[in-house]
């Protein structure tokens, strides 16, 4: 897992595995958001088995997919509200860590024009 931090609270990386869950408690982290839907790509774990793994080492899940290229101003919303409630700091994963770094930005973008 290699993660990139998008501010003291936030954090992104690619597609994780169960076995990364423990280690992100490890680093630190407090909550893991899943931006991608289940059953995207072939060998990625369900986020039923990230949450229970989330769990297990004490952790926070949630789940919030993003289809690629359908992001909408819903979806931000539920990010925004995601980000105020779990314990920090947050890792948030899709295939790439590109959805999850979208939805960071445009939150700080909405926020910013609002």
């Amino acid at each position: 897992m290699n993660a990139k931090k998008m501010s003291t609270d936030f954090a992104v990386t690619g597609q994780i595995a169960v076995a990364d869950v423990a280690a992100a408690g490890r680093d630190g982290y407090r909550s893991i958001i899943c931006n991608r839907p289940d059953g995207e790509g072939w060998g990625q774990p369900a986020f039923a088995e990230i949450e229970k793994a989330a769990k297990a080492a004490g952790l926070q899940a949630a789940y919030l997919p993003i289809v690629p290229g359908r992001m909408d101003a819903s979806e931000v919303e539920t990010f925004d509200a995601l980000m105020a409630r779990l314990p920090k700091p947050v890792l948030a994963y899709c295939r790439s860590g590109a959805r999850a770094s979208g939805l960071w930005a445009a939150s700080r973008s909405s926020r910013r024009s609002a």
